[in-house]
């Protein structure tokens, strides 16, 4: 049941909701919520079954009436595994549920997601550490690995541990609101964008001027860069340095993006320039299929180079241009992800980029008169 984050699951815990847990619930069933937590098996009567009812017991006695529980998660140092109460409740699933605090809670879980279907964890620490050492020992297990949140930013931390995370995350909200926060974090995913064919018209060594290299603290791959652009409304594919040249190692981090006033993309919606990028901050990669992930930017090196401005049309007119260092380890991404040096360009090369359709104002896309030239 672990995947691919768009299949993430979103739980509710309401137990120390109060009076304000139906009012959570309504709105964790309105966004699509996988479970729903109680201690009491009375507050899962009201939810409807299409969202999963979960009992996760405290108290070290078994309820005499698990309610409509679909699902009770237990302390298996309390009240035995999940498999030993199956037996006892044939009709009933059972999961686990371990607090991660020291070595030998850390070996209970590591057993439990091996053993059970179902894995709600709990950290007490502020390390990452222990949910790698869980996740590890649970490859190839077919139980659901449920993590406990404190807040729903914490989400794409926890579904990236080891790039594939647990199945899902539980957050107890304090205010209305965070269940929507959460999934719209779970759920958020950069989707492919499209790119077109641009048709290069013009080669021109501009002078000397600041160019800005964006270092990344990921490893980008042969066929993947950021959008670089002079205009909001037309970029070019600066492929990363992921491609050997004499005299220098690759830097598979780097793209030595542009002139520092261009436009790059923070998320398929948000232009930033490439002067206000810091460490941080994130940047849309691309590869020369459109795919899209979010990186994140380790520094941004601006320096005094010489620069080299690109010209080029899309088939229905659109000009774009993009300034960068004029030299050879400087490339741009072509058709079929063709590995193209921006100073060995020629009128008439074809490379790849892409057209936002709308005006930006402070990065945002917006519907106003702007003409960029």
């Amino acid at each position: 049941m672990r995947g691919e984050t768009s299949m993430k699951q979103c739980w509710l815990d309401i137990r120390s909701a109060g009076e304000s847990a139906p009012a959570l619930c309504q709105e964790a069933l309105h966004h699509g919520f996988d479970a729903i937590v109680a201690a009491d098996p009375a507050d899962l009567a009201p939810l409807p079954p299409s969202v999963t009812r979960v009992l996760l017991l405290s108290g070290p006695e078994l309820p005499g009436d698990f309610g409509v529980a679909d699902l009770i998660v237990v302390d298996p140092a309390v009240h035995g595994t999940p498999g030993q109460l199956a037996q006892r409740f044939p009709e009933r699933r059972f999961g686990a549920c371990v607090e991660v605090t020291d070595q030998e809670s850390l070996d209970a879980a590591c057993a439990s997601v091996r053993r059970d279907p179902c894995t709600v964890l709990r950290f007490r620490d502020p390390t990452y550490i222990p949910l790698e050492i869980v996740l590890a020992a649970a490859a190839d297990a077919p139980g659901l690995i449920v993590t406990e949140l404190e807040r729903a930013a914490d989400a794409p931390v926890h579904l990236g541990v080891l790039q594939h995370g647990p199945g899902g995350v539980m957050l107890a909200p304090s205010a209305p609101g965070e269940a929507a926060h959460l999934r719209d974090v779970v759920t958020s995913k950069p989707g492919a964008i499209p790119l077109v064919t641009l048709t290069v018209t013009g080669v021109t060594h501009a002078g000397m001027g600041e160019r800005a290299c964006v270092d990344t603290c990921t490893y980008m791959e042969k066929d993947e860069g950021i959008l670089v652009g002079s205009r909001a409304k037309g970029m070019v594919l600066c492929v990363s340095e992921t491609h050997p040249l004499p005299y220098m190692r690759t830097r598979p981090f780097r793209v030595n993006a542009g002139a520092i006033m261009s436009y790059t993309l923070a998320d398929a919606e948000r232009t930033r320039y490439l002067s206000e990028l810091s460490a941080g901050d994130t940047v849309l990669a691309v590869g020369a299929d459109g795919r899209t992930r979010r990186v994140i930017v380790g520094r941004v090196k601006i320096e005094t180079r010489p620069l080299l401005s690109v010209d080029a049309v899309s088939e229905d007119g659109q000009r774009v241009n993009v300034i960068m260092q004029d030299d050879w380890h400087v490339r741009v991404l072509g058709p079929g992800a063709a590995v193209l040096n921006s100073t060995e360009l020629q009128p008439g090369d074809r490379i790849l980029g892409h057209l936002p359709q709308r005006e930006r104002h402070v990065g945002y896309p917006i519907d106003e008169f702007c003409y960029e030239q």
